[in-house]
């Protein structure tokens, strides 16, 4: 990666960021909580992919339909955020490879 690939990608989460703080209050809670939640266990490609971008996009859209935030997601914040990584390998995931691992126990 060289420098102008670490300046393009700053520049692109600024633009991301001032996106999030074009939100409504209420939902700029809501993608801060999920935000949270994805960086500690969300997908291992998290950074490389899209799902931040597309949350915003689905934001985004909804407050413009005039919707709020839960009504958007539902009320159970924490199932629509493992609702988005259901399907995607997990930083959760990796830890729970290397305890089996170090245990000499596999999953199946």
């Amino acid at each position: 990666m060289g420098i102008q690939d670490i300046i393009e990608g700053k520049r692109q989460w600024r633009a991301h960021v001032a996106r999030v703080k074009a939100l409504p209050p209420d939902y700029q809670i809501v993608y801060q909580e999920i935000q949270r939640y994805l960086f500690k266990v969300g997908p291992v490609d998290l950074v490389d992919g899209q799902l931040l971008q597309e949350l915003v996009d689905f934001f985004e859209q909804g407050a413009a339909s005039g919707r709020g935030v839960l009504q958007l997601i539902g009320t159970d914040v924490a199932a629509f955020a493992d609702d988005l990584v259901k399907d995607s390998r997990t930083y959760a995931d990796v830890y729970q490879e290397s305890v089996s691992k170090k245990s000499g126990t596999s999953e199946k």
